[in-house]
C-alpha cells in the first residue's frame, strides 16, 4: 500500500480508506458486540470476534465511546443509533459512575457495582469531553453544565496539592508528571470546540491549555537532549532511576499533535514549532528501525528499561503517530513528515488490522505479530483507533492550504 501525502491520487485514497474503515468497520463492531442493551453502557473486553470475555466496564471508556459517537453525529451524519449508543454510555456513568466525592471509579460491575478506585483523575476528562460533544448533539444545557463540573474535578483533583496521592513517597522522592497536562491540553480543546471558549474554575478553556502547554516546554521537553519526559523532578531535572529515565514514544507523539492542533487552531507559530520539535525527537526515539513500528517504552539514556513489554507493538502509539505525522505535514508541507507518516501507516496496516472479523489487534510483538487476539480490555476500545481514523478523513476532506504546495 503506497501511503503518499504528497500525491493528491493517495491522498484521496487514504481519504476513503479512513472513512471508510471508521464507517464500515471499527464502529460498527463495538456497536454490535459492546453495547449493554439490558443494563446500559458499552462492554469493552471483546474477543476477536467481539464475544464478551469480561464483562466488568471501565468508567473511563463510557465516557471516551460516548464523545467519539457524539463527535461521529455531531461532525459526520445524525445517526440515531451514534446517538443512541451515547446516550446509553452518559446514563450508565450518572447512575454508576461518581462517587459521593464526585470522583469517578475506574471500574465497575457489568450492573455498576463499583470494584476499584484509581487516584488518576484521567475518567473524568474523558466525562468532561464526552458531556460537551452530547451537549452539542442534543441541544440539552443540562450536559454543558455536566462537561464544566467534571473539567472542575479534573482540574481540582489534578493540580490542587495534597488531593491526589502520589506514585512514591513526596518526600523522599518528589516528581511531577505529564500525563495530567496533555490530558488537560485535549480536555480543553473539546470543551472549546464544543461549548464555546468557556470559563471553567476562573479560566478559559484556551488560558488553560496555554498554561499546560508551557508547563510541558518548561519542564518536559528537553531539546538539549532531544526528548520529551514522561516525569521529572518539580524543578524539571531528570530523575536518575528507573521510572524517571523511562520514555514513551507514543504518549509524546499524542503530546505533539495536541500540541501542533492548538498552533494550528490559535495561529500560534511558537505552538507549531514546538510540537514539530517534540515530533522530531522523539520519532527518532521511537521508530523501530530494524523491525518497524513504535517502541513502546525507551530509556532517556539508551539503557535497558525495567519493563518487559518495552520492545512490543501496541496499537495506540501508532495511532497518535499517524495523527502527528499527517497533521505536521498538513502544516508545513514538509517531505520529511509525508515520508514517515507513509512508514507508520504503511506498518500498523499491514500488521494490526484483522481481516476475518474486523477490528485491530491490540497487543503485538516486536515483529509484527499478534501477541493476543482481543480486541478490547479496559484500556482498548472504541477510542484511539476511531480517533485517529476521524480525524485524518476530516484533514484529508481538504486541501493542505497550510501546507506548501507538493
Amino acid at each position: 500500500m503506497n501511503a503518499n501525502l504528497t500525491d493528491a491520487r493517495q491522498r484521496e485514497h487514504l481519504r476513503t480508506l479512513y472513512r471508510d474503515t471508521l464507517l464500515h468497520d471499527v464502529m460498527p463492531f463495538w456497536l454490535k458486540n459492546g453495547m449493554d442493551r439490558e443494563f446500559d453502557g458499552i462492554i469493552t473486553s471483546l474477543d476477536r470476534d467481539g464475544a464478551i470475555l469480561d464483562t466488568d466496564k471501565s468508567l473511563w471508556f463510557q465516557g471516551r465511546a460516548a464523545w467519539m459517537f457524539s463527535t461521529l453525529y455531531n461532525t459526520v451524519e445524525k445517526r440515531s443509533d451514534w446517538a443512541d449508543a451515547a446516550g446509553s454510555c452518559l446514563a450508565f456513568l450518572e447512575k454508576h459512575g461518581y462517587a459521593t466525592d464526585g470522583k469517578l471509579f475506574f471500574t465497575v460491575t457489568r450492573e455498576g457495582k463499583p470494584l476499584r478506585m484509581r487516584r488518576y483523575v484521567f475518567s473524568e476528562a474523558f466525562a468532561s469531553i464526552a458531556h460537551a460533544a452530547y451537549a452539542k448533539a442534543t441541544g440539552d444545557e443540562s450536559y454543558a453544565e455536566k462537561a464544566k463540573r467534571d473539567f472542575a474535578t479534573y482540574l481540582r483533583h489534578s493540580f490542587e496539592k495534597g488531593l491526589m496521592q502520589p506514585k512514591v513517597n513526596s518526600e523522599t522522592r518528589p516528581m511531577m508528571g505529564i500525563g495530567a497536562l496533555m490530558i488537560g491540553i485535549a480536555t480543553a480543546q473539546e470543551l472549546r470546540l464544543n461549548l464555546g471558549d468557556v470559563k471553567i474554575s476562573g479560566h478559559s478553556c484556551s488560558e488553560w491549555a496555554d498554561r499546560f502547554i508551557l508547563e510541558i516546554q518548561r519542564y518536559f521537553f528537553k531539546p538539549d537532549m532531544g526528548v520529551l519526559m514522561e516525569v521529572v523532578s518539580p524543578d524539571g531535572s531528570v530523575i536518575n532511576h528507573f521510572d524517571g529515565r523511562t520514555l514513551n514514544p507514543g504518549h509524546a507523539l499524542e503530546c505533539a499533535w495536541f500540541i501542533l492542533h492548538e498552533g494550528r487552531w490559535r495561529g500560534e507559530k511558537s505552538y507549531v514549532r514546538l510540537g514539530l520539535e517534540i515530533l522530531d525527537c522523539m520519532w527518532e526515539r521511537g521508530w523501530d528501525a530494524e523491525k518497524g513500528g513504535i517502541f513502546y517504552f525507551r530509556d532517556v539514556f539508551h539503557k535497558p528499561v525495567q519493563e518487559y513489554w518495552h520492545d512490543m507493538k501496541f496499537w495506540w502509539p501508532h495511532n497518535e503517530a499517524i495523527i502527528a505525522t499527517q497533521l505536521a505535514w498538513h502544516i508545513t508541507g514538509d517531505v520529511k513528515y509525508a515520508q514517515w507518516h507513509q512508514q507508520v501507516h504503511d506498518w500498523s496496516f499491514a500488521h494490526f488490522p484483522d481481516p476475518q472479523h474486523g477490528e485491530w489487534f491490540g497487543y503485538l510483538h516486536r515483529d509484527g505479530s499478534p501477541s493476543v487476539t482481543l480486541k478490547g480490555n479496559m484500556w482498548k476500545g472504541p477510542f484511539h483507533l476511531p480517533r485517529m481514523l476521524w480525524y485524518c478523513w476530516q484533514l484529508l476532506e481538504h486541501e493542505p492550504h497550510d501546507a506548501k504546495s507538493s
